[in-house]
């Protein structure tokens, strides 16, 4: 199985563009921090909560002077194994390896990035979405129809809600319904009594036409689990990471009788290639940042495809930049598959760069342009935290 899962890694998921004599170089790399605040405060899982996005831009300019730019934020240390601190000390160790490299070629990019820097895919997937964003410019392109194919004009959005109490979180997500959405991601993990209340308390008060998604983060043992799964057995809605580990969750498997999606145990191949085979998930939700950027979440989409699964397109966190590129790739995934997205811009009270379409009737459609399609706000990033090379 991993050895199947590595050459299916090296194939051609995704389209590869082949050397050219005029083929373009990276002559120069900035990046950019950009503090985020959530428009409502705080944002909670079952494992913390954070006041912010601490998000990283980069801006990759060629020798024919296209600029494609990438954003990456983790969410906080307390979520995965990636930290903002580390992913701008990573970037500025590998954007000077990328000097002279064709972005035409991402996948070629991001195995010379793999070579010199070994894991921290987080640290990598900026600079992989800057490189997609030149290389579908360069092909007047937008980035979904550079990925392979446009399937629909709109991707819908969900919204989540965090814990509190079961009126409050009820209340909540009646304002979401009258502002257009029509999927909610109820946050549990906590104490399972509780949250069975929780979401019973929101079924009851959206009704019948509105998907609900209860995500756990993976905050719960197999115990607490199954003690929610009891509690909620007549509601309808879809599991989402109920434990931390693939082997806990295989272990529910049987005992449940909802729709499952897997989320943070899908980080690499091989993973998505053993929840596939056992199946213990109807869906799978990919981050960005999470598998290294564009391309290997490209790759583990055409997969998860193929194998049946639907699949969610979404990220760690950012603004309009990671928004773009959540939306191409959603847009990129065949209909009957799509899961829904997030719209990040909305999240935060600023942003970074313009063209994203406005929210409509809880859905969200990719830029015109090519590429990203976003025009950046780079007078409003403010100085770079590093340019190479230096000048």
């Amino acid at each position: 199985m991993q050895r199947c899962g590595r050459l299916l890694a090296d194939r051609a998921l995704v389209p590869t563009w082949g050397a050219d004599p005029s083929s373009m170089r990276i002559a120069a790399i900035r990046a950019y921090r950009q503090l985020q605040p959530f428009v409502e405060g705080t944002y909670a899982t079952s494992g913390g909560s954070a006041t912010e996005f601490d998000a990283l831009i980069v801006g990759v300019s060629t020798d024919e002077g296209l600029t494609g730019w990438g954003e990456m934020a983790p969410l906080g240390a307390f979520y995965a194994p990636a930290f903002p601190a580390g992913a701008r000390s990573g970037v500025a160790e590998l954007a000077p390896q990328l000097i002279g490299e064709d972005p035409m070629q991402p996948r070629r990019i991001v195995r010379h990035m793999n070579a010199v820097l070994r894991g921290h895919p987080y640290v990598k997937s900026a600079l992989d979405m800057a490189c997609w964003d030149i290389a579908a410019q360069r092909r007047g392109q937008p980035l979904c129809e550079a990925l392979g194919g446009r399937f629909g004009d709109s991707v819908e959005l969900y919204r989540p809600i965090p814990p509190g109490t079961p009126e409050a979180m009820g209340q909540r997500a009646l304002g979401y319904v009258a502002d257009g959405y029509r999927r909610l991601q109820i946050k549990v993990g906590g104490q399972p009594d509780l949250d069975a209340e929780r979401l019973t308390t929101v079924r009851d008060k959206v009704g019948s036409a509105v998907v609900l998604f209860a995500d756990a983060n993976g905050g719960w043992t197999t115990a607490a689990a199954r003690r929610f799964l009891q509690a909620t057995r007549d509601v309808d809605f879809t599991l989402e990471q109920p434990c931390a580990s693939i082997d806990e969750c295989r272990a529910l498997r049987a005992d449940c009788p909802h729709p499952v999606v897997l989320d943070e145990s899908i980080t690499s191949l091989d993973t998505l290639l053993n929840v596939a085979s056992d199946r213990l998930a109807d869906g799978v939700t990919l981050k960005i940042a999470r598998l290294g950027g564009v391309t290997r979440t490209a790759a583990l989409r055409d997969l998860a495809v193929d194998l049946g699964l639907c699949v969610t397109v979404e990220d760690t966190g950012g603004a309009s930049i990671d928004t773009a590129a959540m939306v191409h790739l959603s847009l990129s995934t065949p209909q009957v598959q799509q899961f829904h997205t997030v719209d990040f811009r909305d999240w935060v009270t600023v942003d970074n760069a313009d063209g994203l379409p406005t929210r409509s009737n809880g859905c969200l459609t990719a830029p015109a342009g090519d590429g990203l399609g976003v025009t950046v706000r780079v007078a409003e990033l403010g100085d770079p935290i590093f340019v190479t090379p230096q000048v």
